[in-house]
């Protein structure tokens, strides 16, 4: 991994998080989970259908099953057809049906030997035992094929995807009981900072109380990690030495808020230099210029900035893409578009921004997004009040209202 502590500038957001991505590793170990419990969880491997689905024809109406070429006569005169037999849902007619002949069937029933068409009973009457049709069938209409869905050895998931419940009802469908995933990452979270106190005690004069490691923990809930709580590690080395030391020994990434920036937390620097490979990067983005990122002896590191929207920022677009190469997800940019600013945007080169917005449609259907105000890093309820990141690139300056910007809606995480 590159020192770039001593690169001149700034790094590029974009170098930042390549590098990033190309030092964290690939998962190795898995494990089979019954799929009641696989939500949210990474497939190990391919999933290749086992079976056809639907496993057999079967009708897609409540209606009368028969066969239509040995019924054009009985069709085109309507003179009627015998009811010979029912098919409902595990209960499938066994038998065969003739030239004249159909069966009641009721919807997901199995077709019987022979038929190829339903009619569905809204166009049907029966006398004595008679089908006749009130409006002429269609040939083989209301039918689901087998494997009209899936068929047997079909490649239905790949590996790296990560479940939802949709692929859950799927894998059920297929009769797949358990599932091969990547075994869960354990993420251990601090803070340092002897003014820091946790929601409920008193505040002295001087001291904060400290969000960054909540609001981080509720955001790793969401990722499917085990989650190991340091809780505030005072500003002493051997308390941080000993807390980094338990975070690398029980947890595959340590995530810190604090400490980053130039002349901050000395003891934070110097204990990580001694265990481990940290490079203390300056990137070109706003919010959340000091970023640290490196290996202890068993664990990766992000360390983020203590301002809250610069650490929930640069949680979310450095540390989550690293998180989830780490739980077998491949990467993919997260998605911008097009769209009018209505707020003129401040913004001077040399740093890509992140403003945080709210992305709206106009009545006439145009992409709309509008500034919360104020973008200063500690400005936290700015960032819950958006829905979205106008991304301006690095050199570009401000913008005036009514001209197009790119927007980046938030993903799952963020909302």
């Amino acid at each position: 991994m590159s020192d770039c502590c001593s690169a001149p500038g700034l790094m590029a957001f974009d170098l930042a998080l390549k590098q990033l991505l190309d030092n964290v590793p690939a998962p190795e170990n898995s494990q089979h989970v019954a799929i009641e419990n696989a939500l949210g969880k990474v497939l190990a491997g391919d999933v290749i259908s086992p079976v056809f689905v639907p496993p057999h024809n079967n009708s897609a109406m409540d209606g009368y099953a028969f066969n239509s070429q040995l019924s054009v006569q009985a069709i085109n005169t309507n003179s009627g057809l015998e009811i010979v037999g029912r098919s409902f849902a595990g209960e499938p007619f066994t038998g065969q049906t003739q030239a004249g002949q159909s069966i009641r069937i009721m919807t997901g029933a199995k077709m019987p030997r022979c038929c190829d068409t339903v009619v569905m009973q809204e166009n049907t009457e029966v006398k004595d035992g008679q089908l006749h049709f009130t409006k002429a069938p269609v040939a083989n209409s209301n039918v689901r094929k087998q494997g009209e869905d899936i068929q047997l050895n079909d490649k239905v998931l790949t590996k790296g995807h990560k479940l939802t419940a949709i692929d859950i009802g799927v894998l059920a469908s297929l009769g797949i009981a358990k599932i091969e995933v990547f075994a869960p990452l354990t993420v251990a979270v601090l803070s340092t900072g002897d003014e820091l106190r946790s929601p409920g005690e008193p505040l002295n004069d001087g001291d904060i109380y400290e969000s960054n490691r909540f609001a981080i923990i509720a955001l790793l809930e969401k990722l499917n990690v085990n989650i190991l709580d340091l809780g505030i590690i005072r500003d002493d080395k051997t308390a941080i030495t000993n807390a980094f030391i338990q975070a690398d020994i029980e947890a595959d990434v340590v995530i810190s808020s604090g400490g980053v920036s130039v002349g901050e937390a000395d003891y934070t620097k110097e204990v990580l230099a001694e265990l481990g490979e940290i490079n203390f990067w300056k990137i070109a983005m706003k919010p959340g210029k000091p970023f640290a990122f490196g290996k202890l002896a068993n664990s990766i590191f992000f360390g983020l900035p203590g301002n809250p929207v610069s650490a929930l920022v640069t949680f979310y677009q450095l540390a989550t893409p690293g998180i989830e190469k780490m739980q077998g997800l491949t990467f993919k940019a997260k998605p911008k578009f097009l769209a009018k600013s209505t707020s003129k945007l401040k913004k001077s080169p040399g740093r890509m921004d992140f403003q945080r917005a709210i992305l709206y449609f106009s009545e006439s259907g145009e992409a709309q997004v509008t500034s919360t105000g104020s973008q200063g890093s500690g400005i936290l309820s700015s960032l819950g009040a958006a829905n979205s990141f106008i991304v301006l690139d690095s050199e570009q300056g401000s913008v005036e209202a009514g001209e197009m910007v790119f927007v980046e809606p938030y993903s799952a995480l963020f909302q």
